[in-house]
C-alpha cells in the first residue's frame, strides 16, 4: 500500500486548492482601470496606426476598447506625434468615450515624454533606449566612473518626467527588452535576465527616491525561457527590497498564427499560474483585434476572468453516440454569446455526469438518437437527438439565464 510520508498541513491546503493565489502588489490607476492590488488581470494592446493620422487612431482605439481591451497603447516616435495624442484624446471624449491610452517613449524621449505626459494616462519608457548609449566597437569595459556617470545622467532625464507624472497622479511602465539592453549593462551582466532585472531596479530606484511609485514594470523577450526567468527573477528581487510593483507580462515578437498564440500562452500562462502578473499583452503579427480573444482565452482557462461560456467537452471516443465534433459546434454556435455558463457536450454516459459535475448545463448521449440534458448534475430532461440544442436553449431560458444574441 502506498502511503503519503508527509501529510498536507492545513496551513498547506491553499497551496492545493485548486485556485490560483495572486502575488500581492500595489494597485496603480490608469485613466478609469487599476492594475494590481485585488484588480482582476487587466487587457491591454497597441494600435499600429501612426498617432499624426488621428482619424485612423481614433478609430483603431476605438475598435480595440470595444471588443475588451481595457488599456491602448500608441507609440510617440516624435514631439508632433505626442502633440497629436492630445487631439486624439480629446476626439476619442467628443466621439465615444475616455479610453486609457499610454505612450510609448523610445531614443532620449524627455521632451517627447514631457510633451505626451500631459495627454495620457500612463507613460512606457525603455531603460535601454530612453537615455541611449551609442556604443563603441573598441569597448572592453565600463570603469565605475563611467558607469556612474551614465546613472548621473540618466537620473537627470528621468527626473523631469518622474515629477510630472507624479504630480498629475499619472502613471510610468518600465518596459524592459531583452533585446534592447544599454550597453553598460551588458558589459556588465551580459545578455542575460539579471540585466534585464537590475536595468529595472535602477529606475525603480530613481522614481522611490523622488517618492513617485505609480509603476508597472515588465521584462519581455521574445523566447519564453528568458522571459519566464526575468520575470521571476524581478519577483525575487522586489520581495528581498520590499517592492510590490504590479507586473505587465508578454512574449514580445511572438510571430502570428498558431505558434505566436501557443508562445504567447506558454509565457503568459506559466507565470499567471504561479500567480505572477496584472496585465497582459498577446503581442501577434497579426491585426491588434485578434490579440484581444487570447487575453481573454488564457485568463478564462486558469479561471482568472470569465468573459465567455466555458465548454466542457470529451475527445470523443468508441462509447460516443453523437457526432460530438459537430454537436459542440452547434451547442456552441447557440450560446456562444452568452457569459459566464459552464456548458459541457459529452459523448456518452461512462464521461457524462462525472467529468461535468461543475458544469451548469450538461448535454450527454446517453442511447442512440437521444439526448439527456442536465442542470447540474440533475438529470432534468430525455429529449430526441434533433431537438437536443433547442431544449438546452429552452433550459437556459427557463432558469432565466438566457440573453438574445
Amino acid at each position: 500500500m502506498q502511503t503519503i510520508d508527509k501529510p498536507i498541513t492545513n496551513s498547506d491546503k491553499n497551496l492545493f486548492d485548486g485556485s490560483i493565489h495572486r502575488r500581492k502588489t500595489r494597485p496603480v490607476k490608469i485613466g478609469n482601470i487599476t492594475i494590481g492590488g485585488n484588480n482582476p488581470v487587466v487587457v491591454q494592446s497597441m494600435i499600429n496606426e501612426d498617432t499624426l493620422d488621428l482619424d485612423a487612431s481614433v478609430a483603431a482605439i476605438r475598435r480595440l476598447h470595444e471588443i475588451g481591451c481595457e488599456i491602448v497603447r500608441v507609440t510617440v516616435p516624435s514631439l508632433a506625434h505626442a502633440k497629436a495624442v492630445g487631439e486624439i484624446k480629446a476626439k476619442l471624449i467628443k466621439t465615444y468615450q475616455a479610453v486609457p491610452l499610454v505612450a510609448d517613449v523610445h531614443h532620449n524621449g524627455m521632451k517627447i515624454a514631457l510633451e505626451v505626459a500631459k495627454h495620457v494616462d500612463k507613460v512606457r519608457i525603455n531603460p535601454g533606449l530612453y537615455v541611449f548609449e551609442k556604443p563603441k566597437s573598441d569597448r572592453i569595459e565600463y570603469s565605475d566612473t563611467e558607469f556612474e556617470d551614465i546613472g548621473d545622467k540618466i537620473r537627470e532625464t528621468l527626473e523631469p518626467l518622474v515629477i510630472s507624472l507624479r504630480d498629475q497622479g499619472k502613471a510610468m511602465r518600465i518596459g524592459v527588452n531583452h533585446g534592447s539592453l544599454a550597453e553598460r549593462m551588458l558589459f556588465t551582466y551580459g545578455d542575460t535576465p539579471e540585466g534585464m532585472v537590475e536595468s529595472a531596479i535602477e529606475f525603480i530606484k530613481i522614481c522611490e527616491s523622488l517618492d513617485f511609485r505609480n509603476l508597472i514594470i515588465s521584462m519581455k523577450a521574445s523566447r519564453v525561457p528568458v522571459m519566464l526567468s526575468a520575470y521571476r527573477l524581478m519577483v525575487k528581487r522586489m520581495d528581498d527590497l520590499g517592492m510590490d510593483y504590479p507586473l505587465h507580462l508578454g512574449v514580445t515578437e511572438a510571430g502570428d498564427g498558431e505558434y505566436g498564440r501557443i508562445k504567447s500562452t506558454a509565457g503568459i500562462g506559466t507565470l499567471l499560474a504561479d500567480g505572477i502578473g496584472d496585465t497582459i499583452r498577446v503581442s501577434l503579427t497579426e491585426a491588434p483585434e485578434k490579440e484581444i480573444p487570447v487575453c481573454y482565452s488564457i485568463l478564462q482557462a486558469l479561471g482568472l476572468r470569465k468573459t465567455m461560456v466555458e465548454y466542457v467537452a470529451c475527445p470523443s471516443c468508441g462509447r460516443t453516440l453523437f457526432n460530438l465534433e459537430e454537436v459542440l459546434h452547434k451547442v456552441r454556435e447557440a450560446t456562444k454569446h452568452l457569459t459566464g455558463l459552464d456548458i459541457a457536450v459529452m459523448g456518452c454516459i461512462v464521461n457524462g455526469p462525472g467529468e461535468m459535475a461543475d458544469a451548469d448545463y450538461g448535454y450527454v448521449g446517453k442511447q442512440p438518437g437521444f439526448i439527456s440534458l442536465y442542470r447540474g448534475k440533475e438529470e432534468i430532461k430525455k429529449v430526441p437527438e434533433t431537438e437536443g440544442v433547442t431544449e438546452l436553449i429552452n433550459l437556459i431560458k427557463a432558469d432565466g439565464r438566457w440573453v438574445e444574441p
